[in-house]
């Protein structure tokens, strides 16, 4: 049975995002004593009431934004941007990397996505409740997504609590222990190998996950643990699968409309969170936007001209990050918008805001994400359609192509991969093997993936991210610190990541 509500267009009312018994701007990671009444007595009790939650799952996805502009921050790849040194300070902050423990926009991370685990974790602790056509599809996702969330929870901060029976309820930080991260790992594959067992290879609708992206996500999962071989063999089950391509290398397709929205949703497309610019948002709570906001927070200030609408200037590519492409990389302009050649060339004028050596303006802008002109409602700073693309085919094929190679398992099918991806951006192939293909294939990561959040957690993996981003410390920076108020929370029953 298909979802009755579309996901893309979906918005989600405030008594189903409270019958998930958790608000969206709370002071712990769990809120619980959900109002009007609806619990797990009253709800769970027909086929309508599990889609609704599952959707009201999805909806976290939104707030994805949030983790995508900042791994770009955090990384080499990009300065905070905004109107000052001090504007959105929590961004400024990791992109010094000087942040602590008191940090709203890291807590925003951690709030959302245990807000996502929570939603997920209530669907499936009430999965034996009802019987219906295509509950197994449905816990599956839910399944996924939860394994979503703690997957970016674990990369974020390391060691986190998990409840795998069920929900967390108020008060349990103060007995429930922050698990190893070979525990939490464990419970990720777990979650995803369910998922992938019952996913559907096609899903039942746009925007819901499939058994591919299931196997995308472990395959990432098994990457970040050096498990090469596991990796290397859920990878190349999406790649063998033929439901994949390269969008810009079949029929009439451009490379450079990969971004725009008519190609959303695509056959590059393998894990894609949706958004809409038919609600508006507010300051109020970000998050709650069913706009993609990253997108004009990353938009050009006081930009007057044609093809983008003006945004607030974060999220700047650095000119060491522009200038990393190689010559005749079709990807370079893109990705990264030159600012003082777009406005000779169109006649555009814009602004520059934050002028701080360390974290301001530097020329260029994340073209993938600009906001272009629209019919979207409400604030266009807030409320922008475009979609990210968690998981693109070009993601899995690097992937791949650095599992079989990093595992010592297959150079040539590692430069089959690299060489597709290349080929794309108009570069000749590689007959690198060993260690030169490895730094092959980083750099072909860094130039394909630029702008999209990864590269932070990238750096950090494979342990370069002192060698490359300034204030890095080995040892503390490779994550980020909990929360104050969570450690407050837990009353010594947590102890902060070191160095914090």
């Amino acid at each position: 049975m298909m979802m009755k509500i579309n996901i893309k267009k979906n918005i989600i009312l405030a008594a189903i995002a409270a019958s998930l018994g958790i608000t969206s701007c709370g002071d712990d990671y769990v809120e619980v004593d959900p109002p009007y009444g609806i619990n797990s007595d009253s709800y769970f009790t027909t086929e309508d009431d599990y889609y609704n939650a599952l959707i009201g799952t999805y909806d976290i996805l939104q707030s994805t934004y949030v983790n995508v502009i900042l791994g770009e921050i955090a990384s080499d790849n990009a300065h905070a941007g905004g109107e000052s040194a001090t504007d959105v300070i929590g961004w400024q902050q990791v992109d010094r990397m000087q942040h602590t423990p008191v940090n709203d926009n890291l807590n925003d991370i951690w709030d959302w996505n245990f807000a996502g685990v929570y939603r997920a974790s209530f669907v499936l602790e009430n999965a034996d409740n009802i019987d219906f056509e295509g509950k197994s599809q449905l816990l599956a996702e839910a399944h996924f997504l939860r394994a979503y969330f703690n997957f970016e929870l674990l990369k974020w901060f390391g060691p986190i609590p998990i409840k795998p029976e069920g929900r967390f309820t108020l008060g349990e930080a103060q007995t429930i222990p922050r698990a190893s991260k070979s525990e939490v790992y464990a419970f990720i594959e777990q979650d995803l190998a369910y998922a992938e067992e019952n996913l559907a290879v096609d899903a039942p609708e746009v925007g819901r996950v499939t058994k591919g992206a299931a196997q995308a996500l472990l395959g990432k999962v098994y990457l970040y643990q050096d498990k090469f071989s596991e990796a290397a063999t859920e990878l190349q089950k999406v790649i063998s699968s033929g439901k994949y391509h390269l969008y810009g290398t079949q029929g009439n397709e451009d490379y450079d409309n990969l971004f725009e929205y008519s190609a959303e949703n695509s056959a590059e497309s393998v894990f894609e969170i949706q958004y809409t610019g038919t609600q508006g948002a507010g300051f109020e709570c970000l998050q709650c936007s069913e706009g993609n906001v990253m997108v004009g927070f990353s938009g050009i200030r006081g930009y007057a001209g044609p093809v983008f609408e003006s945004g607030y200037g974060f999220n700047l590519p650095t000119a060491e990050a522009y200038n990393s492409f190689e010559d005749g990389d079709l990807r370079q302009d893109v990705s990264v918008l030159d600012i003082e050649a777009w406005a000779a060339e169109t006649g555009a004028t814009y602004n520059i805001g934050n002028q701080d050596e360390v974290t301001g303006h530097t020329g260029y802008y994340n073209r993938k994400y600009l906001p272009r002109q629209n019919d979207n409602l409400g604030d266009a700073n807030l409320t922008q359609p475009n979609n990210y693309r968690a998981i693109r085919y070009a993601d899995v094929l690097l992937m791949a192509a650095e599992a079989l190679n990093r595992g010592g398992i297959d150079d040539a099918q590692a430069r089959a991969y690299l060489n597709m991806v290349r080929d794309r951006a108009g570069l000749a192939p590689v007959e690198d093997s060993g260690a030169n293909l490895t730094e092959q294939i980083y750099m072909d990561r860094r130039s394909e993936m630029i702008g999209e959040g990864h590269r932070f957690f990238d750096l950090v993996r494979t342990g370069r991210a002192e060698q490359f981003i300034d204030g890095f410390t080995t040892g503390k920076n490779e994550v980020f610190p909990i929360p104050l108020e969570e450690i407050q929370f837990a009353q010594g029953n947590w102890d902060q990541n070191a160095g914090y």
